[in-house]
This record gives C-alpha cells, structure tokens and sequence, in this order.
C-alpha cells in the first residue's frame, strides 16, 4: 500500500503537469477528439503502471514519448485512418485571440484568419513533419527532448524540422492564394 501511495504522488508529481502537452501532441497526430482522449488516458495508466521504473530527469519528454507510441500504434491497427479534423481546434484558438481587448476588429478577424491558415497547413503535413513542429514550436521542446520523444537521432529531428517547415511554408503559401 505504501509503494502504491509513493507512485501515486510520483506521478502526480511528474506527469500530471504534462497532461496538456499530452493531449495537444495526441490531438495533432490523431486528428480525432473522441480517440485523443481515449490515447492519453491509455498514455496516463501506462505511465502511472511504470513510474516506479521511471529514471532520469525529464518526465515530459518520457511521458511524451509514451503518448506518441500510443498514437502511432493506434494509428497502424487494420482500419484505422486519420480523420479530418473539425474546426473545435480551430475555434478555440479563435476564442482564445478574441480575449484581447486591445486589438480592432480588423487586427483580429486577420489573427483568426492566420490561425486558422495554420491550423489547416500543419494538418497537410505529413505525421512525422507535424509531431517534429509541434513539439519543437508549441510545445516548445528541445532538439534532445524531440530525439527522445520521436526515438530518432537529433540529425534526423533538425532535419525533419527544417523539412516541416518548408513544407509548411508551401502549405501556406498555397492556401494564401
């Protein structure tokens, strides 16, 4: 009982304030509300099942690294597909730029516009291109971290990531015109 108290309060401690980078990493990759939720709840009981075993110094990225296994193996299981996405992301990123007060309307209908230009040229990008940027640009993780994350050298995460985002950079360029 009280090795179970222990790693209760251990992963409270080390993977609860990561639950949100969960879900956002989850949800890019997915593209699936309903499964994203299903994915970082079987994410959060894996880790909470090995968190005693759990050494080193960056829970996040360990974390991290168990959600985007778990996504990458529900997305390999015979029928599974990505699904296009909704506009909820879209709309909530929308909702969050309407809470400033300080802008004009029209300063604001051209951030709404940019971010929904975003949100539809990252999911053009293929996964592997999607998870590098948005680990590295939202989630703002380290090249180390990423490697960690995505179980590939740190050659292999500057490289997709300057791949990314030219492919972004494209993406963008195509939906702007």
């Amino acid at each position: 009982m009280k090795a179970r108290n222990e790693d209760t309060k251990r992963f409270e401690l080390l993977i609860m304030p990561h639950l949100n980078a969960a879900h956002n990493l989850a949800r890019w990759l997915l593209r699936d509300a309903a499964v994203t939720q299903d994915v970082v709840q079987e994410s959060s009981l894996r880790a909470f099942a090995a968190i005693g075993q759990f050494v080193g110094d960056n829970a996040r990225a360990w974390f991290l690294t168990i959600v985007s296994n778990q996504c990458y193996t529900w997305l390999k299981q015979p029928g599974r597909h990505y699904v296009d996405i909704d506009d909820e992301a879209v709309m909530h990123e929308q909702d969050r730029l309407a809470l400033s007060h300080a802008e004009t309307p029209e300063k604001l209908a051209a951030k709404m516009q940019d971010a929904a230009a975003m949100h539809h040229a990252l999911e053009a990008l293929p996964v592997a291109f999607r998870e590098v940027i948005i680990l590295k640009e939202l989630e703002e993780l380290s090249y180390k971290e990423i490697a960690a994350v995505m179980g590939v050298p740190i050659g292999t995460v500057m490289s997709r990531l300057a791949r990314g985002r030219e492919m972004l950079k494209k993406e963008l360029l195509k939906n702007d015109q």
